[in-house]
């Protein structure tokens, strides 16, 4: 059975004057959702490249160069579960068409910065508008592709363009900043932005809306602060170390701020999850798996890109060419896994994925002080393909474990792990490499513990990942 079959008639069963008149093609849906994913995925790295040109032509301060990258991350990872909440309640195809409007809108804004004050406003609403997309995004998908089989297909190349882009932005934002300007990082946001929304508003089924479901905005605002909080301290902890006050303090807050979000839910009458859910072992594992491979794998795209460039030699557009092998096996392993879940189920695809690379970043691990970057290009394929084989289960398992009418803040959940495991990462292997006695020993001890992670995952997969369904 092809895509294109087993997705036929794959839209929800909205009520009679939401349908659209027309049924759409199978893979509209998907291009239209995958695209604003994709979109809001590159601006998390592409500007990495681009930011010091930003800082040189606006006369940026050191404060303001991190804020233009940092804050849009702030912003995007702590209202990613207000996000999903939000699509439940209004309706999921609308909160991510605003989303895509608003990211359109101010990236728009973000091209045309006269200084680095309104540059850095322009980016934080950026990361409103990346908040209300992600989570309506596998919601949606769910929503188009009812059958199992078309979903985990949807769902394995959704998980695709989060591995691409990651690992195309340097290359992306390299080439534009050299060739017609900084600017134009966020000048190609436009034409995609609106192909995304002219595809969804056209091609996407409406999606139910729950209004009787009130948003608890104490709680709201405690994940916020808990995940705004942690990802500062994490992002400070790269540059000052673990033991920095203001790391530590971070650290504490964000807890802090989980444990009230946590007494919140209790005692809501409306949570954003149902407790029954935050008890599922099936939910909890799956986001924690998440976490875990972000963690290895963009972690390993950080410190490989800073080894290429900082003790290589490579220029940004080698770096993202380098880095194009890992990136080549992600779109593969997507399809891969996609069609091989109906003949294994999720369960085997995760352990696989995540064991295969465990392997990768172990090779890099024990490669030598200084190996010649063809004895480096395995261990990248086999991280890129490991995640992005386990991605596509993982997803499965935790929209499967929620209700149709949670699957905005299901998806916004595992999404918000996933941007915590990617952050966490990130500050690991940068601290690891500013104060390891050798460049080269801190390299190899950030892939060591990424490869623990992957190894972490797949112990949690074979316990929290249901097995084969029946019937399948």
């Amino acid at each position: 059975m092809t895509f294109a079959e087993s997705a036929g008639g794959g839209q929800s069963m909205p009520s009679p004057e939401s349908a659209p008149k027309s049924r759409p093609r199978s893979w509209a849906p998907l291009l239209a959702v995958c695209t604003g994913y994709f979109m809001v995925i590159l601006d998390v790295t592409v500007i990495n490249v681009a930011v010091p040109v930003i800082g040189r032509e606006l006369s940026a301060s050191l404060t303001g160069i991190q804020w233009i990258t940092d804050g849009y991350t702030l912003v995007f990872a702590g209202l990613l579960l207000t996000g999903g909440a939000l699509g439940d309640r209004l309706g999921n195809r609308r909160v991510f068409c605003s989303g895509v409007a608003v990211f359109t809108l101010f990236s728009a804004a973000c091209a045309l910065a006269p200084n680095a004050p309104f540059l850095v406003v322009a980016r934080l609403v950026e990361g409103l508008g990346a908040a209300l997309i992600v989570p309506g995004s596998l919601a949606l998908l769910q929503q188009a592709y009812p059958a199992p089989a078309a979903r985990s297909r949807a769902f394995g190349l959704w998980g695709s363009m989060a591995g691409i882009a990651a690992s195309a932005g340097p290359l992306l934002g390299g080439l534009l900043a050299s060739t017609v300007g900084w600017r134009w990082v966020f000048l190609i946001n436009l034409p995609v932005g609106t192909a995304c929304l002219v595809l969804t508003l056209r091609h996407v089924a409406r999606s139910p809306r729950h209004a009787a479901r009130r948003l608890d905005w104490p709680a709201q605002c405690a994940v916020v602060a808990a995940v705004a909080l942690l990802t500062a301290a994490l992002n400070e902890a790269g540059r000052r170390g673990w033991s920095a006050p203001a790391v530590l303090a971070g650290v504490g807050l964000a807890g802090l701020a989980a444990a009230a979000f946590a007494v919140r839910e209790r005692l809501a009458r409306s949570p954003v999850l149902p407790p029954s859910l935050l008890r599922s072992r099936t939910m909890i594992g799956g986001a924690v798996i998440g976490l875990l491979f972000n963690f290895g794998f963009y972690g390993m795209v950080f410190t490989a890109s800073l080894d290429f460039q900082h003790q290589r030699g490579f220029s940004a557009l080698g770096t993202g060419l380098a880095l194009f092998p890992a990136v080549a096996m992600t779109m593969f392993a997507s399809v891969l896994s996609g069609r091989l879940t109906r003949l294994t189920g999720d369960r085997p695809l995760v352990i696989s994925g995540m064991l295969v690379a465990a392997l990768g970043l172990a090779g890099w691990a024990s490669s030598g002080a200084d190996p010649a970057y063809p004895v480096l290009v395995a261990p990248m394929m086999a991280a890129g393909f490991g995640t992005s084989f386990a991605l596509t289960g993982s997803t499965a398992t935790v929209m499967g474990a929620a209700p149709p009418a949670y699957a905005g803040a299901a998806s916004a959940l595992f999404n918000t792990t996933r941007q915590v495991g990617s952050a966490t990462g990130v500050a690991l292997g940068g601290s690891l490499l500013a104060t390891a006695t050798h460049y080269n020993t801190g390299l190899r001890t950030s892939m060591a513990i990424g490869a623990l992670a992957y190894l972490a995952a797949a112990g949690l997969a074979w316990l929290c990942v249901p097995a084969k369904p029946k019937g399948t």
